[in-house]
């Protein structure tokens, strides 16, 4: 009678056992495709930073151009440190490189210049994969990110002990650049007139 009983009960507890091991596997399996949408999801976002900054970064570079070449017209400094430079073309061309270096693309009119800032939107050219979750097979993430490019330098007087002429004190984080009107040779290198950062999220 107590063999039956024991022979009875584990064949009671074998379908509990399956059933429990399934599920344990489906969560498993749950748990991998969540894992794989965060690696893509990830990839995106890397792909819009890398783009947004890329694109400030090129223009920044060609605002420091202008200055360089406008650096005996003071008049013109201010300007082209607010980023209003007459010869700065869109770097939107930058951000697609960088987005298909990180697997990604640019989405259709997703490149936007605002002076100082870009603000750009990805879609991964890889899918997050099969998995158990729906859909997943041919869905690709999306993301977006603004760059910005701040002045670094404010623009003051000429020195007090300054000849007649002289150019203004330029005066970048608390480094100061006298700059000769004759011999303009010294000159503040793009990473000092203008910062390149992420925006915050």
């Amino acid at each position: 009678m107590t063999d039956r009983r024991r022979y009875g009960d584990a064949g009671q507890a074998f379908p509990i056992y399956i059933t429990v091991v399934a599920g344990l596997l489906f969560l498993a399996l749950v748990y991998f495709a969540v894992g794989q949408a965060t690696v893509n999801r990830s990839g995106a976002q890397t792909a819009a930073d890398a783009a947004a900054l890329a694109a400030a970064q090129d223009t920044r570079d060609q605002l420091a151009g202008e200055w360089v070449k406008a650096v005996l017209d003071p008049n013109e400094w201010q300007e082209i440190l607010t980023g209003h430079g007459r010869e700065v073309r869109s770097s939107c061309w930058r951000a697609a490189e960088l987005a298909a270096q990180n697997d990604a693309h640019l989405l259709e009119g997703a490149c936007r210049q605002h002076f100082l800032d870009y603000t750009v939107r990805v879609e991964t050219n890889s899918p997050m994969g099969e998995s158990v979750v729906p859909l997943t097979s041919t869905k690709h993430s999306k993301a977006s990110a603004t760059a910005v490019i701040e002045p670094r330098c404010d623009i003051g007087p000429p020195a007090a002990d300054a000849d007649a002429g002289a150019l203004p004190v330029l005066t970048c984080h608390g480094e100061e650049w006298n700059l000769d009107p004759k011999n303009p040779t010294d000159l503040p290198e793009p990473q000092d007139l203008f910062d390149v950062h992420l925006a915050d999220r």
